[in-house]
């Protein structure tokens, strides 16, 4: 069999095996709650592997190993290990509270979930229009993929843009929440096998001391802190950025509604050991950084270093080709995996937190989710279309202006049982919104994340101000009474 007929008939395969998952999910799918956070009847591991799969994605498989290429060492502390502790703080914190509070409100989405715990209509409105800044990392994997298409078959990048879009939207439709857990699984299990190899296959690279071989391109691109680097230069902007930024970013609608998929808290450990597991196994993949960069590549464009790279190991053998042709499917599968997602939570959110409040009870909510759908695919194309040099800073800006704006709303009401002012929320979550805006659109902080763990902290100080303020006049929540029993209370 030819590497040309091995090609088109894998990817037939994987097309049809996804399409079929999806139809699974389907017949699972009668209501947008089955839609949005399915019926409470997945497995942890399955759950934990499909959020492992969200969080990863094109940044991880495709895009960051760029930084780690340009950067170093630095780049590889910052997404790599503060990232890591991150995720793994977060879910350690949230998970039972979110869980509690979002099972006795029958939450479906973080901006319903804002509203039961704050008891405000507005401060809803507001969260689901601010969570609609999740559209910049739909950007960012639909130009990953296509950059990806464009390494297994001869298409322009602008037609490997819709035929990723047409292709992902049409799984979705059909299964919401149920099609985008299991094609996650399987596309995280392939995942998991795809990260080993190339770890393992370029392990060469470093001529066993991994330390001594980056420093033999410069001894700032195998320190720590790249005193070179605009990004990651000291441990603020190493560290401490990456460490907070990801621990808010699990406050993204397509990853902490994961935890209300959950049966029960019983299932908590099972799903966060999972999902921490797998999750370290995939940051391996920013590895290929360090690869491409000792193999001597040189890469004008950064966003394409892990497609250079493995065209340059496999490309110019026929074995290889048969090997490129599996793991290209397999990061195509690592963008959808987070891409489907994205899509089912924003989905859900316009229609039960936008549009239904707007303008009333719409009817058919499972169909006008499934059209909101398509048109969030549209407004994606059209900002993909000619996107900017570096897609993972531009993807950062929006995201990470979402999770310093989330981070004391969903936090304080987590772990707080007491009565929260609605000024000292939305005050936090406007500091921590404008104020990674600012600092970044301005050029005054390049680092994205740097910017928004500047305003995170802002955030943070404004609510820990406004609870003193107003410790006089503490009153119970109005949280229903199952969501508060043996929970975290802070006072």
């Amino acid at each position: 069999m030819s590497p040309d007929l091995f090609k088109y008939l894998l990817s037939a395969a994987y097309v049809a095996l996804v399409f079929w998952l999806s139809w699974i999910g389907m017949r699972r799918t009668r209501d947008i709650r089955g839609f949005s956070i399915g019926n409470k009847d997945m497995s942890p591991y399955l759950i934990g592997i499909t959020l492992a799969a969200s969080i990863a994605s094109t940044a991880t498989f495709v895009i960051n190993p760029g930084f780690v290429y340009s950067h170093g060492l630095s780049a590889y502390i910052h997404y790599g290990l503060a990232g890591s502790l991150g995720i793994l703080a977060a879910f350690l914190v949230l998970t039972r509270g979110f869980l509690r509070l979002g099972e006795s409100s029958r939450a479906l989405t973080i901006p319903q979930w804002i509203l039961y715990r704050y008891n405000h209509r507005g401060l809803s409105l507001f969260f689901a229009f601010i969570n609609l800044l999740s559209i910049t990392f739909v950007v960012l994997i639909l130009v990953g993929c296509s950059l990806l298409l464009t390494g297994l078959f001869p298409v322009e990048q602008k037609t490997a843009l819709v035929l990723v879009l047409v292709f992902v939207f049409a799984y979705v439709l059909m299964g919401g929440t149920y099609a985008h857990a299991y094609t996650n699984t399987l596309q995280g299990l392939m995942m998991l096998g795809i990260t080993v190899i190339l770890f393992v296959q370029g392990w060469k690279y470093f001529d066993g001391d991994p330390l001594m071989a980056l420093r033999t391109i410069n001894e700032d691109y195998g320190a720590a802190f790249n005193r070179g680097s605009d990004l990651y230069f000291d441990f603020f902007s190493v560290f401490v950025s990456g460490f907070v930024v990801t621990f808010a970013l699990m406050l993204q609608p397509h990853i902490l509604t994961k935890v209300l998929y959950l049966r029960s808290e019983r299932d908590i450990g099972k799903f966060i050991g999972t999902t921490v597991v797998v999750g370290t196994v995939f940051t391996l993949m920013l590895m290929i950084g360090f690869y491409a960069r000792l193999a001597g590549l040189e890469v004008p464009a950064q966003d394409t270093v892990v497609r250079e790279y493995l065209l340059h190991e496999f490309g110019s053998s026929v074995w290889g080709e048969y090997v490129l042709v599996l793991i290209f499917l397999t990061l195509l599968a690592a963008g959808m995996s987070t891409l489907d997602g994205i899509l089912v939570s924003l989905s859900a959110m316009v229609v039960n937190d936008i549009v239904q409040p707007l303008l009333g009870p719409t009817g058919n909510g499972l169909l006008l989710s499934r059209l909101v759908l398509v048109l969030v695919g549209l407004v994606a194309v059209a900002l993909a279309w000619n996107p900017p040099p570096l897609i993972g800073l531009f993807a950062q800006k929006g995201v990470y202006g979402l999770a310093a704006a989330s981070i004391v709303p969903i936090l304080f009401g987590v772990l707080l049982r007491r009565h929260i002012p609605l000024w000292v929320v939305l005050g936090a979550a406007l500091l921590g919104l404008f104020g990674h805006l600012g600092l970044n659109l301005t050029g005054l902080v390049k680092n994205p994340a740097v910017s928004a763990s500047y305003a995170i902290f802002l955030a943070l100080g404004f609510g820990l101000l406004g609870l003193l303020l107003t410790r006089g006049s503490v009153a119970t929540a109005n949280i229903p009474a199952a969501a508060l029993d043996n929970s975290t209370v802070v006072e």
